[in-house]
Order: C-alpha cells, then sequence, then structure tokens
C-alpha cells in the first residue's frame, strides 16, 4: 500500500525525483580498479565496549569508519580489540554524547574540531589518505531533535534550523574542488534542511539512492518501536557510489551504514576555480 501511495504521489507531482527516484542496484567496480569503503556508526555512549558493537565494526571491514558519541571507555574498548585492523585511530571526546571517532587502514591527519553556534556536539575535519587519494571527510553529529527544555515536541519543530545552521558553518572548513565526505549522525532524514543545504551545493547522501527506506535509527516507546533514517554518508560530485547499505546489526539506538566509493570519471562540464568556501556556493 505505501508503494502504491507514493507512486501515485510521484505522479500527481509529475516528477521523478528525490523519494520517486528507481533505487540503484549496486555496481561492482571494474577489475583493478581502487575504491574506498566508510562506515558511519553512533555507537551510543552509554554503551561503550559492547561486544555486539564491536563486532559489527570488524565484520563491516571498512577502509576508514566515522564514530559517533564514543568516550573513553569507547576508545579504549576499541583500540584493544580493533588497533590490529585500524592501526590509524583518533577520538575527541566531549560533552556526553558529543565523543568523535575515526578508525582507519590508512594515515591521516587532524584540522578543524570546533561547535557551531546553538550545535550541542562539536564537528571535526580530517584529511585522509585513501585509495582515490587524499580525501578530506567531515564527522558530525548534529542537533538532534530536542528542545532546550528537553521537549521532544517542540524539538521536532524548533531544531531544523539548527540543524541547517550548524552544516552551513561546517560548510567554511571545507576546502572546495577537493573529493569531500561528511558522515554521521545527522539527526533529520535526506528531506532535512541540513542534508538539503549540502544537496544545493552538489552533495548527496548515498544511503537514500540505494535502500530509499532504510531506517538507521529505531526507539521503542509506550507506542511501540519509532524508526528513521537519521544516518547519512554525503559525498560529492568527483565521487561515484557503487553501494550504500544498513547494516541492522548492533546493540545501539542506531544501526552503521556502510557505503563504498569509486571516482566518478564520467565526463562533466570543467567547474569554475573557486577560492572560497563550500557555504559560499562554490
Amino acid at each position: 500500500m505505501r508503494v502504491d501511495i507514493l507512486a501515485a504521489a510521484c505522479v500527481a507531482a509529475g516528477t521523478l525525483l528525490g523519494a520517486c527516484a528507481a533505487p540503484k542496484s549496486p555496481r561492482p567496480p571494474a577489475r583493478g580498479e581502487p575504491t574506498l569503503s566508510v562506515l558511519s556508526y553512533n555507537v551510543n555512549y552509554g554503551m561503550a565496549g559492547d561486544p555486539e558493537t564491536l563486532a559489527v565494526i570488524r565484520r563491516a571491514n571498512a577502509d576508514l569508519v566515522l564514530l559517533q558519541e564514543t568516550t573513553e571507555l569507547w576508545e579504549a574498548a576499541l583500540r584493544g580489540e580493533l588497533a590490529t585492523l585500524y592501526p590509524h585511530m583518533s577520538f575527541r571526546h566531549c560533552c556526553g554524547a558529543g565523543g568523535l571517532g575515526v578508525l582507519s587502514k590508512t594515515r591521516f591527519s587532524e584540522h578543524e574540531y570546533f561547535a557551531a553556534r546553538e550545535a550541542w556536539f562539536p564537528a571535526w575535519r580530517l584529511l585522509v589518505e585513501t585509495p582515490l587519494g587524499q580525501m578530506q571527510v567531515l564527522n558530525v553529529h548534529l542537533h538532534p531533535p530536542i528542545s532546550e527544555s528537553g521537549s521532544v515536541v517542540s524539538g521536532y519543530f524548533t531544531t531544523p534550523p539548527v540543524r541547517a545552521g550548524e552544516i552551513e558553518a561546517y560548510a567554511t572548513i571545507l576546502v572546495p574542488n577537493m573529493p569531500t565526505l561528511v558522515v554521521g549522525d545527522f539527526n533529520e532524514n535526506d528531506s532535512g534542511r541540513a542534508v538539503s543545504y549540502l544537496k544545493e551545493r552538489g552533495f548527496r547522501s548515498a544511503l537514500p539512492q540505494f535502500e530509499s527506506d532504510a531506517e538507521t535509527w529505531r526507539w521503542q516507546t509506550s507506542l511501540g518501536e519509532v524508526n528513521a533514517q537519521l544516518d547519512h554518508i554525503v559525498y560529492d560530485p568527483s565521487l561515484d557510489p557503487l553501494n550504500a547499505v544498513v547494516i541492522e546489526a548492533g546493540r545501539s539506538d542506531h544501526y552503521p551504514v556502510l557505503a563504498s566509493f569509486r571516482l566518478d570519471t564520467a565526463p562533466r562540464e570543467p567547474a569554475a576555480p573557486c577560492s572560497g568556501s563550500l557555504s559560499s556556493g562554490c
């Protein structure tokens, strides 16, 4: 029934964009073609060292892992269990659920780390030496849909512009004309204002293109389970996603998202030189 309603809405709107577009099928890379696999996972700060969560990360075997809600206890568990698989790790602990972590099979350098105005949690920019060349990666955990007084109802209506302001502030530190990923817990779906801000600048979230209805977050309430797609791996036009999936495993309230990319070699119009930041539309 949901599919029929969606199809009717698409016809009525006269468009095949957004949710109306047919999902992409996973594609293998060409023989010998380099790829990059990326995992985004909000591990839940209250479940440090959870064996199921650690096992999910190990089995995913991504080249690059971006984590949200890490803590000192999570760092100790991750280093203890996964240091052989990921020789390059770093963590920033902050403000309860605001910790961020990166696990990588290749070297990376750490750059800007700050919280935007009204943000609850900081963001962190990295430069990663990947199989696709050097890439900038922004690890984010945007404002949850909760008001400052703790209300979920009012927060649902008042926090979308806060998340848009966060991503606009973080976009100022992104270097133009460099392969870029913006990864993490956006606390909103693909049509949210923060994701839409990036879309207006040529970015796309990989997961909705392959699994538009996939849910990355679940929460038990007295009325039953609530689900949503809140976690994203957003990429710029220099990258071409080969696949993106939700791994329905682990005990966190979030599921991990795994995506793989190659460089986009499709011919396109040359981009105008840009010396500004992505926030200016470059």
